[in-house]
Parts: C-alpha cells; sequence; structure tokens
C-alpha cells in the first residue's frame, strides 16, 4: 500500500509540475537576434 501511495503522489507532483510549465507564457515566444533590447545609459 505505501508503494502505490509513494507513487501516485509523486507521479502526480510530476504531473502537476509539468502542467505548471507548460502553461507559462515565455515557452511561446523565442527572441530573434534582431530583438536586442535598448542599452540603459550609463552615468560617467
Amino acid at each position: 500500500m505505501i508503494d502505490n501511495f509513494s507513487l501516485g503522489l509523486t507521479h502526480g507532483l510530476m504531473l502537476l509540475a509539468a502542467f505548471i510549465l507548460v502553461r507559462r507564457p515565455l515557452l511561446d515566444r523565442e527572441p530573434s537576434p534582431r530583438d536586442v533590447a535598448p542599452r540603459k545609459k550609463r552615468r560617467a
């Protein structure tokens, strides 16, 4: 019984983590080399 519980718990947690990672909006975007963030001006 402990084996079934531990297997179910660990697989459930991995499924939850995968679901959260897949829903992240940054996975759908890949910046191109032309997308350069503007550099901040340094004060001298």
